[in-house]
């Protein structure tokens, strides 16, 4: 098994590893590396529509289903033609600043189907386009989770204009910041294997700060906002298990023992996450519940994102269960105590996930806790380094995030009305209802 050495990872975290093009011929590609990754690319589009789409559809009431499900298709493929248009060209484009990546790659201008990308092994590439359409999946998933945060609320044209000018301003930085061998936080050594500052720590704080200023529903905290549908919500958290092996082994860009330590901590850290948070709810409350399961299910997943190709099975386990404990404590007793209305806790689960997953990172890379971080691995330095990265990716999207809201607000305005939000998005949005009876 051949893994990427700590430096290597420093310098390319991973998916970042494949952001230059390169001139190397097809000659040099490995057909299985190229079919991994386009599989890893579906199975990421598979999290979005329908899995994120019916993990948070069967979160909200019946009456604001079917805005969910429209909310979370019409974001994802607006992003995905922004990704095209200047998205990647903002985070992979070639140039040397720290925060952006320049317009080299505007319309994606250069690329062809001969175009490569290099990967972690010296002399293998796959083609950028691959490159690019995995690196869309990911930007597509981040925005739709942020919709969580304000769910039953928003007024549907706010939503789509607060998500074009928060990847413009926000993720594409962030990425590049992280994954690009020029960016700022990847200049300071920071480990994220897939996404825990890029993604989940960064949609959590969106979704946060959204929360916050467009304020609680009408009734929170009175009225019983229990999911419509634990099987939907079931049905989605599996899905998104399923697609995560895409979203973390194909993070690794190549078919090798990478992929599978990847692989197996995917297994791992969800599987510890579960338990933990069944077992909590079990000594806390009595009883174990199935929404408990799903909310362990994904706080494992989140946790060992940015982990996952560097630490061990066992550390993955309790790196899950760790990330378990935390999110139990933040979509609970800090979240009543606090009293904000993350509707179907973002922050809870990805912010404070990601936060947890992205320090314990810098932990369980140790080799003397199971990790690969190598002979001169240095665990109170990298863990150091990571708290930096995520203090910056928080005050970076806090900021901007809080900025974007109250433009959007000013010219089109974030919430519904109180007529419309007690009638349900579905109706009063879309003209149509997620069931008919």
């Amino acid at each position: 098994m051949r893994l990427p050495s700590l430096k290597a990872l420093s310098a390319l975290s991973a998916v970042g590893a494949a952001l230059l093009a390169s001139p190397a011929s097809a000659e040099t590609m490995d057909k299985g590396d190229v079919a991994w990754m386009m599989v890893s690319t579906v199975l990421v589009l598979f999290m979005i529509l329908p899995g994120v789409a019916l993990f948070y559809g069967g979160l909200v009431r019946t009456k604001n289903m079917l805005s969910v499900l429209m909310q979370s298709t019409v974001i994802a493929a607006l992003v995905m033609v922004i990704w095209v248009l200047y998205g990647y060209s903002f985070a992979f484009g070639g140039g040397t600043n720290p925060f952006w990546g320049g317009l080299g790659k505007l319309f994606l201008a250069g690329v062809g189907p001969d175009s490569m990308a290099a990967t972690f092994t010296d002399g293998v590439v796959i083609p950028e386009y691959v490159f690019i359409a995995f690196q869309m999946t990911f930007a597509a998933i981040t925005a739709v989770l942020v919709i969580g945060g304000f769910a039953e609320r928003i007024r549907f044209g706010a939503a789509v204009l607060f998500s074009a000018l928060w990847v413009t301003f926000v993720y594409f930085p962030i990425a590049h910041m992280v994954w690009d061998g020029s960016g700022f936080i990847m200049g300071l050594g920071a480990l994220d294997f897939a996404g825990g500052t890029v993604v989940h720590i960064n949609a959590g704080i969106a979704a946060l700060v959204g929360a916050l200023i467009i304020g609680p529903r009408i009734g929170f905290g009175k009225d019983m906002m229990a999911p419509h549908s634990m099987t939907l919500t079931f049905v989605g958290a599996a899905i998104l298990w399923f697609g995560w092996f895409g979203f973390n082994a194909g993070s690794n860009l190549e078919a090798n023992g990478g992929a599978a330590v990847a692989l197996i901590n995917t297994f791992t850290a969800t599987a510890g996450a579960i338990l933990a948070w069944s077992l909590i709810e079990k000594v806390l409350r009595g009883k174990a519940s199935m929404l408990g399961a799903a909310s362990g299910m994904i706080a494992g997943l989140v946790a060992v994102t940015p982990a996952a190709g560097t630490v061990g099975p066992v550390g993955a386990i309790i790196l899950g269960a760790i990330a378990s404990l935390g999110c139990y404590w933040a979509v609970g007793p800090l979240k009543n105590k606090l009293g904000y209305d993350d509707s179907l806790d973002v922050f809870g689960i990805h912010g404070v996930g990601g936060i947890i997953g992205a320090i314990g990172t810098g932990i369980f890379t140790a080799p003397a806790l199971g990790g690969f971080g190598g002979d001169d691995y240095s665990l109170v330095g990298q863990t150091i380094v990571q708290i930096e990265a995520v203090a910056i990716t928080i005050v970076w999207t806090g900021v901007v995030s809080f900025i974007l809201y109250k433009i959007v607000d000013a010219v089109i305005g974030l919430r519904v009305s109180e007529e419309e939000e007690r009638e349900g998005l579905d109706l009063a949005t879309h003209g149509e209802s997620a069931y008919h009876y």
